[in-house]
């Protein structure tokens, strides 16, 4: 792998200074890998975000007309939900912030979970989810994906928010321009994540895929080379039908690049595909060509058409100084990038007491367990996802063993503070699940006496922390996710309480339920996440989050059964 970057750790960080160092209208939030606009006015705030590896995204469209935050996580991972709360803290007035979401997963957990928060410390939030990739079907589990289409959202929200129009309105206008778009992408071979690697999947001399997203995942068709104007009549013949445009609509097409992708290619595609829809006799308003929303290097392009009306291009057209929109407004470059301090969370999130030596044997355990898990995490997830659960975990456990020591002595404080740590470092779709399940579970043990909590309070925090995930996440046991190993670990440290068994020896058969759960995984058909959209292409595979359940589980099992002299817990 040959890259232009330092350390892999850095990638995003660095990243993100240089893009605003490039982009007048913004400035990095201290702390966060968070970009604000500069200049601000009392107009209703359009805050969206993502995993890195899509830029220009996100950072790109920060300017007066367009967004007033960008949030990045890791690459192709979701921020945390701590990073899209500092953005809404940051940005948030009055006149309320309105969030722009693709349809992933973790971006709706995060964003969602952050758009709470916001709102019980007052602050209006309303939400909008972009779902613009018409290759899956409209009714699937998971939903469609919001891929290139997001941009003109972007575009039609911050120009309808910059004429003083009330959230309510932009929120409107900006789910209206959603539902009219349509895009579909053709990638001519893998992208190579900065972390892995290696790409997320590789093709032969004369393959491409049709279908895919932007996260490095295979598509959900492969099919032969075709020459591009094939290609791109394929595409449009699918957008135009899934949109029911009829000869005479007016639209606006957006050729995007994914990043590795030639200007020349990008040209070609963008002469047939106007000519294309000249013979379908749709006038086509606007067009924009270039890289908007990349998937890193990825070699290959995505066509994004949208309906148009006088009014919606005036929005189109409404002046922005965003730098990634086309003709927008350059300045002079300081030589540092200049910042902001972060916005303060209201109130402690920890007790500051130390914490006792019977609860950080086992957290400290489940940390070396998910770290040396990495590796394998990250190749089960490459296979049916896009790599990156492995590397999150581990990064979580990381800031765990950093920060646990001063997470306090009850056992339901201590899970509060564990929470705050894993929202904040564990991204995409794991950490506000993860959050979830900590947060219920210490609900439990607070009405237990801090000094006296048994066996049978930790088997309910268990399973009330299950329901937690299930609740939040939309899923079930049998749809191939992390409830797969949770649900029967936790069923399995209830009847063995109720059978009499100590905690450790209940914590042992969680574990061993958890292990043959996950196992199970491999052979069911993937209803939910990110693997739901291989279908049964992931069958064979078992899902990584269910593994790395079992792994945690399993470290929890060990490290309570031989406890050293010191990690003795109070009664039960």
């Amino acid at each position: 792998m040959k890259k232009l970057i330092n350390d892999v750790r850095d990638v995003v960080p660095e990243m993100l200074e240089g893009l605003v160092l490039g982009n007048p209208e913004a400035v990095l939030l201290d702390g966060e890998a968070v970009a604000v606009r500069k200049t601000r006015t009392a107009d209703v705030a359009v805050v969206s975000g993502g995993g890195a590896g899509h830029e220009p995204a996100h950072v790109g469209y920060v300017g007066a007309g367009m967004l007033t935050a960008a949030v990045s996580g890791e690459v192709f991972t979701s921020p945390s939900v701590d990073a899209v709360l500092s953005a809404i803290r940051a940005v948030g007035g009055p006149a309320g912030v309105l969030l722009v979401v693709k349809n992933y997963t973790g971006d709706r957990l995060n964003f969602g979970l952050a758009a709470e928060l916001a709102r019980a410390e007052g602050i209006p939030v309303d939400m909008t989810v972009v779902a613009d990739d018409v290759s899956l079907p409209a009714d699937t589990h998971t939903g469609r994906r919001g891929v290139a289409g997001t941009v003109l959202v972007h575009k039609i929200a911050g120009a309808v928010a910059a004429s003083g129009a009330s959230l309510a309105d932009v929120a409107r206008e900006a789910a209206r321009a959603a539902a009219d778009i349509g895009t579909m992408s053709v990638g001519l071979d893998g992208c190579t994540v900065p972390a892995a690697g290696r790409a997320g999947f590789e093709l032969g001399p004369s393959e491409i895929e049709l279908g895919l997203g932007i996260h490095g995942e295979a598509g959900v068709e492969r099919g032969p080379v075709r020459p591009a104007d094939d290609l791109v009549e394929h595409l449009l013949e699918r957008i135009l039908a899934d949109l029911a445009l009829v000869r005479g609509d007016r639209v606006a097409l957006l050729v995007n690049g994914l990043g590795g992708t030639p200007v020349m290619e990008l040209a070609i595609v963008s002469r047939k595909a106007a000519a294309y829809l000249a013979e379908h006799g749709l006038r086509l308003e606007r067009m924009w060509c270039g890289n908007f929303l990349t998937a890193l290097d990825m070699p290959g392009c995505s066509l994004t058409l949208m309906k148009v009306d006088d009014e919606r291009l005036r929005l189109l057209d409404a002046p922005t100084l965003a730098p990634a929109w086309p003709a927008a407004h350059r300045d002079s470059v300081p030589g540092t990038a200049p910042r902001l301090p972060r916005p303060v969370a209201p109130g402690p999130e920890r007790s500051g007491a130390a914490l006792p030596a019977y609860l950080s044997a086992p957290i400290l355990a489940v940390c070396g367990a998910l770290e040396e898990a990495e590796p394998r995490l990250t190749a089960l997830d490459r296979r049916v996802g896009d790599g990156d659960l492995g590397i999150s975990l581990a990064r979580g456990a990381r800031a765990v063993r950093d920060e646990c020591r001063d997470y306090g002595a009850a056992p339901g404080t201590v899970l509060r503070a564990l929470a705050g740590t894993v929202r904040r470092a564990v991204g995409g779709s794991s950490g506000p699940l993860y959050a979830a399940l900590l947060l219920r579970a210490a609900a439990v043990l607070d009405q237990a006496d801090g000094t006296g909590v048994t066996p049978a309070v930790w088997a309910g925090a268990l399973s009330e922390g299950a329901d937690a995930v299930a609740e939040l996440g939309g899923a079930a046991v049998g749809d191939r996710t992390m409830l797969d190993a949770l649900v029967p670990a936790a069923r399995a440290a209830e009847k063995a309480v109720a059978d009499g068994a100590t905690g450790a020896e209940a914590l042992a058969r969680a574990a061993e339920a958890a292990h043959r759960g996950a196992n199970a995984t491999a052979d069911l058909v993937p209803r939910r996440g990110r693997s739901s959209y291989l279908g049964e292409r992931a069958v064979g595979c078992p899902d990584p989050g269910a593994v790395a359940v079992a792994v945690w589980l399993t470290a929890l099992a060990d490290a309570v059964r031989t406890p050293d002299d010191s990690a003795v817990p109070p009664a039960g």
